[in-house]
């Protein structure tokens, strides 16, 4: 019961500290943001030896490279993120939105943005996560609950740290952000039973994670997207746009979840396309995983399973199958896509039509990488995470889905 009462008292206390934060004004939650970025800045080195220790304990648990570059974090990362906060205070603040309305009977109806209230997150391996979601939830008037892989633990307690330091400097609560250090699975069941405390819950992470907390929650979820993305490259596609696209999409960096999993090629091109791309990658010892078609015409390369098709890898392996048309491609697509991010290398606009309406992913490319499936990307700021479900939050998750709405009526003696 320790460990529970450890996790109530937290969310306890960020529903307490939320009061506060909430009523702030857009000044003043600028300016505590600022603050967090610059204490970033100068403390980095500390930052840096904390992320030492993740490190050091990742590679004797054996964490692929890929994962590594995710978790590893240098003074450049570290200005990066104190920078991306700085931006972070700049955007406009969420809770100025508000619609009024009159009705025939004199009222007055103002509809507008406020705060979630506490916002938890359980997520896994990158400490950039940690800032991120801290202070865009300080932007948008809301504490937040944080609960980390075992990964970052060391990385996300220094972070946590640092911002309570700036937050107890400007005369707020630490407790507006907190951190629960127990990485076991306990935890993470523990604070999916935190209703009355958390107004939402977003899983940042693998499927296994997502669907263990979408399925056992009792406090709202939004859902966000494991990355099983796809490219497909039609029997018209411009051979060297659909190289340099695909590149991108899958080596450009593996391990994040707008990064393709899965390359779909139309039969008419997929002599000339996948040789070539066979040979961009040896740089990047890209394994491939191949159905029969492809693995005639790679040759030497893994037979591809009904799982790997299912996989989001986060790393250098890549599955690949030939197929005959646009139909056969949207029907793999929608069998195996977590619903994120989907691309289509085409000339004709009729395949692009049909891709784009029979996929039921957050976003969808023509002609593009699907490496740009992030708020700042999109224009909307920094994010929070990718929804891939359709209630409250589809997308790029930035400061507006960290905001609900409530309604002021005012009157004059009006009865019904």
């Amino acid at each position: 019961m320790a460990l529970y009462d450890d996790i109530k008292a937290l969310c306890q206390g960020a529903k307490e500290a939320s009061l506060k934060i909430g009523l702030a004004t857009e000044e003043e939650r600028n300016s505590l943001l600022i603050i967090i970025a610059e204490k970033i800045k100068a403390n980095y080195e500390e930052i840096i030896e904390s992320n030492k220790l993740d490190l050091q304990k990742a590679k004797e648990n054996g964490i692929a490279d890929a994962m590594l570059d995710r978790l590893m974090l240098n003074k450049d990362r570290i200005y990066a993120i104190a920078d991306a906060i700085v931006e972070v205070s700049k955007l406009p603040d969420p809770l100025k939105k508000c619609e009024i309305s009159t009705r025939p009977n004199g009222l007055v109806i103002e509809k507008h943005a406020v705060p979630l209230g506490v916002v938890a997150m359980i997520y896994e391996a990158r400490p950039n996560v940690t800032p991120d979601a801290a202070t865009l939830s300080l932007k948008s008037g809301n504490a937040s609950v944080l609960r980390g892989g075992k990964e970052a633990i060391n990385s996300n307690k220094c972070i946590v740290k640092i911002i309570g330091d700036a937050l107890t400097e400007c005369g707020y609560d630490r407790r507006t952000v907190s951190l629960i250090e127990d990485t076991t699975r306990e935890s993470a069941n523990i604070l999916m039973g935190m209703r009355g405390y958390i107004d939402v819950l977003i899983p940042r992470g693998g499927k296994g994670l997502i669907k263990n907390v979408v399925e056992n929650s009792t406090v709202p979820v939004i859902e966000t997207g494991a990355g099983n993305c796809h490219l497909y490259v039609d029997k018209s596609a411009d051979i060297q746009m659909a190289l340099k696209v695909a590149l991108n999409a899958k080596c450009q960096r593996p391990s994040v979840c707008n990064a393709i999993e899965t390359i779909l090629v139309h039969k008419d091109v997929a002599n000339e396309f996948l040789p070539k791309f066979y040979e961009m990658t040896r740089k990047f010892s890209l394994e491939f995983r191949g159905c029969a078609d492809t693995c005639l015409i790679l040759g030497g390369i893994t037979p591809a399973t009904d799982d790997d098709f299912n996989t989001e890898y986060d790393d250098y392996i890549v599955s690949v199958k030939v197929v005959n048309d646009v139909y056969e491609a949207v029907s793999h697509i929608r069998k195996y896509s977590t619903g994120h991010s989907e691309s289509i290398i085409t000339r004709d606009e009729e395949n692009a039509t049909y891709f784009t309406r029979a996929i039921d992913s957050c976003a969808l490319y023509v002609n593009a990488s699907t490496r740009f499936t992030d708020g700042g990307e999109f224009g909307l700021g920094a994010e929070i995470g990718i929804s891939t479900q359709k209630l409250h939050a589809r997308g790029p998750m930035g400061l507006e889905a960290l905001t609900t709405h409530k309604y002021i009526i005012k009157g004059e003696g009006q009865i019904r």
